[in-house]
């Protein structure tokens, strides 16, 4: 047979019975081609030199593919280097692969793929046989010529031009600034800054001047703004005397005189003075808000509500109207912690109102996170987070049974819990326990001090509000403060009687009852809880609280401390949020398959936006018109006069701006302000009415007062507005002025 060049070579013509190629004929496409043929006598020439050396260049199975060396099947498409450019008859193997019927190290009778061409001469070894130099210089030359001959035949591949670029490999900065935009535009980040934003706008103008100005009063948030300043003071200079304060001198546990924002107290490390401690205090309005709307979002989301449904339940929650009558009261504003806590421990046990209990989507270290959390809400004060640790310890007890009795009584089916979430619930509900009892500690040690700290049912009824304040707004809403002004006026005492969570919040939750992505029973039990949360906010007022409040208050240990029940109603805030936020979600996904159906869908965005509306009219109907009076600027004596100290007039309301001016060295002050006033703080008041006199100056020496300031621009219509000016003489005490406070030296 006649071997073809490659350059003149072309496919025969396919038998017309078969199709197929006639045999001995080339198959191949001319660009597939080697790049020149191999002559008979080169053949016999290599064969006579494999025969003499077996193994050498063919005889050797290589692991590089490219070599053409025996022992390798190769593609038919991919010759190796060096191979013929003539095809062998189908009944025999083609050149540069080992026959399947013999061993691969075998010498055969015709050359293996890498013999020379007739471009060479004959003795000459061709690429990928051995030459004179032996076998180990021959199988190098072959690897290397292999690989040449894989690379190039690559690079003329033509389908490699329609072939993606490669992606180029991102750099370090690459990487951090596309994980940065992740973490931005993802759901949660985007849920606190909404919150933080949000915050900002619907206290304005807490901020406008948040070194000069205090929301609602300056009286009660004085007294908070003092609380924080004093216990990120004590912490970091002296511990020990963290429940003995500077006020209420010489009494001992006077900061557990009232709830203590303990939990603010790593803000209270930072600033010195009454500038620094009102700014502190406006942060922390401002952020209790938002932790408020972002926790209640939380909560609902975690219970399967979507999105917008959710912010209902944040906005709603956070910014219900009768919260605004409570301005006044960081310690109530601040419940962020527990919808928060319940969201994580929710998550943590891998549970939700739609999807049930979810072994799969159990999660240890929310659970810890949650039960830090809860602890965290319960340092802030007792008020509030009384209330939360019963309605925690109710839902651990009522969870333990009714997993027990599904997994072993009523429904024997396998509901793992795992030893690691017991563990955690055991030891993140020891943690939550342990806080509550060391705070307890020294409520109960005030209480034996001072007996008339304890509150009655007398008390509570002063504070109990009837029906009617369901439906009342306070004066400081926007939206309906003016209308209910002639309803405020029949309550006893309206700020703790105005208790309406927002009409808007109240349509949406009575249409959560009839449409939702709730099920029916547990619309049935947050309609519940919302009635039973109302009852009990209802105090004595409710049957004279018989069956409902009384028993609490007599037989549950610290209930006996909480004269307002009219914030219980937080919690009936929270479930009609989450009843509202069943039936935004369900109207929201109902918008969702309309707009999917809708031909032609240009309606859809309008469609959109209206399940927007029920956010913006809870939103409107939380806008405030708090006022924020200018806090009293400390006197220069107050920073210059050392302690004790007691500054006239004194009352409730004079002393908590006076404890706001200590913050600068906290010097001891027989002032104070808090839930309850001790009898000794009466007692000085009563008798130092005639100050000075000489049967007053001898009262405060045996209390250890040193020094008493009399502040002029307080005096009018006290008896201090004659005596302030009255000689000193035969006293024993030297009198001087500094600014316009008089100092009187004993």
């Amino acid at each position: 047979m006649t071997p073809e060049t490659s350059g003149g070579s072309r496919p025969s013509r396919p038998d017309v019975a078969t199709g197929a190629p006639r045999s001995g004929s080339d198959t191949r496409m001319p660009a597939d081609d080697p790049a020149g043929p191999t002559t008979s006598a080169s053949r016999a020439a290599d064969a006579d030199r494999t025969t003499d050396k077996p193994g050498a260049g063919a005889g050797k199975a290589t692991d590089d593919p490219g070599t053409g060396t025996a022992g390798v099947a190769r593609p038919a498409d991919k010759p190796g280097a060096g191979e013929t450019g003539t095809p062998e008859p189908t009944d025999k193997p083609a050149a540069g692969t080992a026959s399947t019927d013999r061993p691969a190290d075998e010498p055969t009778d015709r050359p293996a793929a890498g013999t020379a061409s007739t471009d060479r001469p004959a003795d000459e070894p061709a690429a990928g046989t051995a030459g004179s130099d032996g076998p180990a210089k021959g199988g190098a030359v072959a690897a290397a010529a292999g690989k040449d001959a894989a690379t190039s035949t690559e690079e003329r591949d033509p389908f490699t031009s329609f072939a993606p670029a490669p992606e180029p490999v991102p750099t370090r900065a690459r990487r951090a600034t596309r994980t940065a935009g992740r973490v931005l535009v993802h759901e949660w980040t985007l849920a606190v800054l909404g919150s933080l934003v949000l915050a900002v706008l619907m206290t304005w103008p807490t901020l406008r001047y948040p070194r000069y100005t205090l929301p609602q009063d300056t009286w009660d948030p004085s007294l908070q703004s003092w609380q924080m300043a004093w216990s990120g003071h004590a912490l970091l200079t002296d511990p020990g005397r963290l429940w003995h304060s500077n006020a209420f001198f010489p009494e001992r546990w006077s900061f557990a005189f009232s709830d203590t924002l303990l939990g603010y107290a790593p803000a209270g490390m930072i600033g010195v003075g009454p500038e620094a401690a009102v700014l502190r205090y406006n942060l922390m309005f401002v952020l209790a808000h938002a932790l408020a709307t972002f926790g209640a979002y939380a909560l609902a989301r975690q219970l399967g509500a979507g999105r917008i449904g959710s912010a209902v339940a944040g906005v709603s929650y956070a910014y219900a109207p009768w919260l605004l009558a409570q301005a006044g009261h960081l310690h109530v504003i601040s419940n962020g912690g527990i919808p928060l806590a319940l969201a994580m421990l929710a998550r943590g046990h891998g549970w939700s109102l739609r999807h049930g209990y979810r072994p799969e989507k159990r999660r240890v270290g929310w659970v810890y996170a949650g039960w830090l959390v809860a602890a965290w809400q319960l340092s802030l004060g007792f008020g509030i987070g009384l209330p939360f640790a019963y309605v925690l310890g109710g839902i651990v007890l009522v969870s333990a049974v009714t997993w027990f009795l599904r997994r072993w009584v009523v429904r024997p089916v396998k509901r793992p819990f795992g030893h690691r979430l017991l563990t955690a619930d055991v030891v993140g509900g020891l943690v939550f326990a342990g806080v509550g009892v060391l705070l307890a500690i020294p409520f109960f040690q005030v209480a034996d001090l001072h007996p008339q700290a304890e509150r009655s049912i007398g008390d509570v009824a002063l504070f109990s509000p009837p029906a009617t304040g369901f439906l009342t707004a306070p004066g400081e809403s926007r939206i309906w403060g003016g209308l209910h002004e002639g309803a405020r006026a029949t309550l006893p005492w309206h700020p703790e009687m105005t208790l309406l969570p927002g009409y808007v919040l109240y349509a949406l939750a009575l249409g959560g009852l009839f449409f939702s992505v709730w099920r029916v029973r547990h619309r049935v039990l947050l309609f519940a809880g919302v009635l039973v949360s109302m009852v009990l906010a209802m105090g004595t007022e409710f049957f004279g609280g018989r069956f409902t409040y009384v028993p609490l208050f007599e037989h549950l240990p610290g209930w006996n401390g909480l004269r307002t029940p009219g914030r219980l109603m937080l919690w009936a805030t929270l479930l009609l949020g989450l009843l509202a936020a069943g039936a935004v979600s369900a109207f929201a996904a109902r918008v969702r398959e309309i707009s999917a159906e809708r031909i032609p869908s240009w309606p859809s965005p309008w469609l959109r936006i209206a399940t927007l509306l029920p956010l913006l009219l809870v939103t409107v109907e939380g806008l405030n018109r708090t006022p924020h009076p200018v806090v009293p600027v400390q006197p220069v004596a107050m920073r210059v006069v050392d302690g004790p100290l007691l500054v006239l007039p004194s009352s409730q309301n004079h002393d908590q701006p006076v404890m706001l001016w200590s913050t600068t060295h906290f010097q001891d002050i027989v002032n104070g302000g808090s839930g309850f006033t001790p009898a000794l703080l009466d007692d000085v008041r009563r008798l130092t009415i005639s100050f000075p006199d000489q049967t007053s100056v001898d009262y405060l020496r045996t209390l250890g007062v040193r020094n008493v300031l009399i502040v002029r621009d307080q005096v009018a219509g006290t008896p201090w507005e004659v005596s302030i000016d009255a000689p000193v003489d035969g006293l024993g005490i030297t009198r001087d002025e500094i600014g316009d406070v008089v100092v009187y030296r004993l």
